[in-house]
């Protein structure tokens, strides 16, 4: 995969996701089980290499128990 640029959206929001998973004191593994995704690609959503569904956004917030809106705004969009 080719690098992304920090100024990214998906690098935007991968990294609201990990700063949420991280307060919320969840594994990689764990925020993937809840949300109900692998976590192989949580972990590409969290490094931005993933071009994530609207769908997928819903069930990461869900799983950090925030609202999507919230994650956008954390990650400036």
């Amino acid at each position: 995969m080719r690098p992304v640029k920090a100024s990214d959206p998906r690098v935007r929001f991968g990294k609201a996701v990990r700063k949420r998973r991280l307060a919320a004191g969840l594994s990689q593994e764990e925020l993937a089980g809840r949300a109900g995704i692998h976590r192989n690609y949580a972990g590409e959503i969290a490094r931005g290499q993933r071009n994530i569904a609207i769908l997928n956004m819903t069930r990461l917030a869900r799983a950090l128990n925030v609202s999507l809106a919230s994650l956008m705004r954390e990650a400036d969009l």
